[in-house]
């Protein structure tokens, strides 16, 4: 059986129904901890154990928490570890959190879901930071080209107290948002099926003069123009629809192709790594604040948990799942959409660094690297990443980086 017939497996009816019985925040914590196919009797079975722990006794606080697009199947492919985060939560505080988890894009969706926390609508979402920028400029901070040289990099960013001085202190000051945890990694170009029966992308300048979507973010924007590569904002929602419709590509990372179906209609991933690819997941600091003491230190505690598990499930994934790998794994998305990736050269990701990025074209970053280093009180945002960043080497495997709670310094 094929990973995609195994996700599969229990149709939205089957799912429903047994949502029906026991809710669908109990159904899809169940599902999310099955690692393969799943019948609806066990489904049904999971379902009804994780709902009587859950209810044992009244929880004191529930909190929404809008997952725009995801659901237990396709956080098994990208694992933004918004599920494991909600069990884990519900378990440390033997259920005084509740988490009511609404995917599916059901109460907000990639660009919506940021807004609706700050006003109230959910309290805690997931969704890309360069998604959410639009609502929360600040997050633009992580958006300055090639600053990341690898995962690894943005992995040691997250866990460093850094993080909290230079990302996660001007966010809640200025969006009222509390940044918990993300997943990693850095963007390319996801060519359609125009370069099917083209070569595989081996050099930058093939990429020039190509339109492609470009997510919220303020800042992909510019590395996009720098790079020739005509940014066209479109929805991420609507990302499929403009690679049937004309796009040459999209701006995004390889498994998000892969869990929003989009990999039959992309050929080729062209692993540009020009800056963050960070599916997030946030909560409204207002409702952080007006939790006990206690709480808020499990709340502290599984985001810390929830990282530590998104670092490795997520590396696996992107090889045993995805197909982000050379050579690639028989079975996976990509092998099966015969998606190939093209890993270019250092020296074309060096020329493209050189074509965009703050270190080598300065000028074009100046307005909003003035506007951000003000936001956060007048450092140079740009800068003290890129050293933090640094303090890993380059080639280093983004499962080796030491784990460390940013909030303890």
């Amino acid at each position: 059986m094929g990973l995609k017939e195994n996700l599969n497996h229990i149709s939205r009816r089957d799912l429903f129904r047994v949502a029906g019985r026991y809710g669908m925040s109990s159904t899809l914590l169940a599902a999310g901890g099955f690692g393969g196919a799943m019948s609806l009797a066990n489904l049904a079975s999971a379902a009804e154990s994780t709902y009587d722990k859950r209810y044992a006794k009244p929880a004191k606080h529930t909190l929404k928490f809008g997952a725009s697009g995801f659901n237990a199947q396709n956080l098994l492919i990208e694992r933004a570890g918004a599920l494991e985060f909600a069990r884990d939560l519900e378990s440390r505080t033997d259920g005084e959190i509740r988490i009511e988890f609404i995917g599916n894009n059901q109460i907000c969706g990639q660009t919506s879901c940021v807004e609706k926390t700050q006003q109230g609508i959910v309290d805690i979402y997931a969704a890309s930071t360069q998604n959410s920028a639009g609502g929360a400029p600040y997050l633009n901070v992580l958006d300055y080209a090639y600053m990341f040289p690898g995962r690894a990099s943005q992995y040691h960013f997250l866990y460093s107290p850094e993080s909290q001085r230079i990302l996660r202190e001007p966010l809640e000051k200025r969006h009222g948002l509390k940044f918990l945890f993300s997943h990693c990694e850095l963007r390319g170009i996801q060519l359609g099926l125009g370069w099917q029966d083209k070569p595989t992308v081996t050099k930058l300048e093939q990429l020039f003069g190509t339109k492609n979507r470009v997510t919220g973010t303020q800042l992909g924007r510019i590395a996009m123009q720098a790079l020739n590569l005509n940014p066209v904002p479109v929805a991420w929602e609507e990302t499929l629809d403009g690679l049937k419709q004309g796009l040459n590509g999209a701006e995004t990372l390889a498994s998000a192709v892969a869990y929003a179906n989009m990999a039959p209609v992309v050929s080729q991933s062209v692993d540009l790594k020009f800056f963050c690819g960070t599916e997030h997941t946030s909560m409204s600091a207002s409702v952080f604040d007006g939790l006990e003491g206690y709480l808020q230190d499990a709340v502290m505690e599984s985001s810390y948990w929830a990282q530590t598990h998104v670092q490795a499930a997520n590396e696996a994934a992107l090889v045993k799942t995805v197909g982000h790998s050379d050579p690639q794994m028989p079975g996976t998305i990509f092998a099966e959409n015969n998606v190939r990736n093209a890993f270019l050269a250092d020296d074309q990701i060096k020329m493209a660094e050189e074509m965009c990025s703050p270190e080598f074209q300065p000028q074009l970053w100046e307005q909003w690297r003035e506007r951000l280093n003000g936001w956060a009180g007048g450092i140079d945002t740009y800068q003290e990443i890129y050293d933090s960043g640094r303090q890993v080497p380059a080639d280093m495997k983004p499962e080796n980086v030491e784990p460390r709670r940013w909030w303890k310094s």
